[in-house]
């Protein structure tokens, strides 16, 4: 972080407030039309759809009473519905490509109920993926203690800007400062903006009267505009979620279902001279298994596979095993359903892309820490330990809140 950035982020804090105040609303656009990024606001960043994120971390702002997504599409609704949010059925007239996003938020106003006692609302987009809910606290903040009429969150720029024609937007190329002689500029990140509901019925627009941009902290100010922004985004969440923030615990999963090769074993395999095949396992990961057994949990292994040593693994581990799979999210989403199983409460551990199928169907995907990038980046967990090496092991300390081992109530492996 470096000190430009602290001493705007500073200057832009909001202090605490106890005096009375009108109820906060966070409104969170989400259209199903996307032509960019099909689908986009339900796609996943670290295992979780955009929308959910973006609910998430408004609801956990401490300045927000109410959080609403206004949405044309089926599945966007039941993915923010899941992650805790109200929603207002966007008509689709404010719909289209051209309607404005203060429409949608003007729209909720005039349709949820108990909305009349809304002060100051949020416009919160749910296409920057690693917005917090301390960001979103900062940008309220000023606006319900009236220090503002409006703010948005902003992001320090060293950057200087050319015109097409080569000069300078804001230096002059014969003679610039050094970047610490300069003023402080911050670029607007499109992530959250507050604003009075009186001034936004008035003027219709997310900035009015005082305003003030929040510093927020660049490295977490990406966009999803276009496929490429959401690959980004995909790599990145391992580095800028929380630890343990896509970890479930017991009483959110039903189901615990793992690939065979390079997440029960190392990926490695034997061929002795008369074709007869050996794999290599973790003694670790079998008292894991053992353990989850014993708390109720539903275990199967589902392998593209068809060999003995799966067979004899599955036999030794006491759970299920389907092998010879090819369409495995066509396998596992049977496999549920004829187990009463939802696969929203179902964590899927793998490791390679043959598993991404699985992943984009349940609700908790979990990836090995050698897996593949494309499956890491899927991923709404990584563990510590590579495939073969204790992974499943560490997966149901999480899942417990203890090791395994011993009984401690504390992890013996982490991220």
């Amino acid at each position: 972080m470096t000190e430009a950035w602290s001493e705007a982020l500073a200057a832009s804090a909001a202090p605490e407030s106890s005096a009375a105040r009108g109820a906060v609303l966070v409104v969170i656009p989400a259209r199903g039309g996307s032509k960019g990024v099909p689908g986009k606001n339900v796609a996943k960043v670290g295992g979780v759809p955009l929308v959910a994120r973006a609910v998430h971390a408004s609801l956990a702002a401490a300045r927000v009473d109410r959080v609403a997504v206004s949405t044309d599409d089926a599945d966007i609704a039941a993915a923010a519905r899941a992650a805790g949010a109200e929603v207002v059925v966007r008509p689709a007239e404010i719909a289209d490509d051209t309607a404005t996003s203060e429409s949608a938020v003007l729209h909720a106003l005039d349709t949820l109920p108990g909305a009349g006692d809304v002060e100051v609302v949020l416009l919160v987009q749910c296409t920057s993926p690693f917005l917090t809910a301390s960001d979103i606290d900062a940008v309220a903040g000023p606006v319900v203690d009236g220090e503002v009429d409006s703010a948005f969150t902003a992001a320090l720029s060293h950057g200087f800007l050319w015109h097409p024609d080569g000069t300078g937007v804001n230096h002059d190329p014969s003679g610039r400062p050094r970047r610490q002689d300069r003023p402080i500029e911050l670029l607007e990140t499109g992530a959250a903006y507050a604003m009075r509901v009186a001034d936004l019925r008035v003027t219709r627009h997310r900035f009015t009267g005082r305003i003030r941009p929040i510093a927020v902290d660049p490295a977490r100010t990406l966009e999803i505009d276009e496929p490429a922004d959401l690959e980004r985004a995909r790599l990145l969440a391992p580095l800028l979620d929380a630890p343990d923030e896509g970890w479930p615990r017991l009483d959110s999963i039903d189901a615990l279902v793992v690939d065979f090769d390079g997440t029960l074993t190392d990926d490695r395999v034997t061929v002795d001279q008369d074709g007869r095949e050996s794999v290599v396992v973790h003694r670790g990961d079998g008292l894991g298994i053992g353990m989850l057994r014993r708390a109720g949990v539903a275990l199967l292994i589902l392998s593209t596979e068809q060999n003995p040593v799966v067979t004899a693994r599955a036999r030794k581990l006491g759970i299920p095993a389907l092998q010879g799979i090819d369409a495995k999210g066509t396998a596992l989403a049977q496999w549920c359903a004829e187990q009463g199983i939802d696969l929203a409460r179902t964590a899927y551990v793998g490791n390679d892309v043959n598993d991404l199928p699985c992943f984009d169907i349940v609700g908790w995907p979990i990836a090995v820490a050698d897996a593949h990038y494309s499956v890491r980046a899927r991923a709404r967990a990584v563990t510590s330990a590579v495939g073969g090496h204790g992974a499943i092991r560490e997966v149901a300390s999480r899942l417990l809140g203890k090791d395994v081992r011993d009984g401690s109530e504390s992890f013996a492996l982490h991220r």
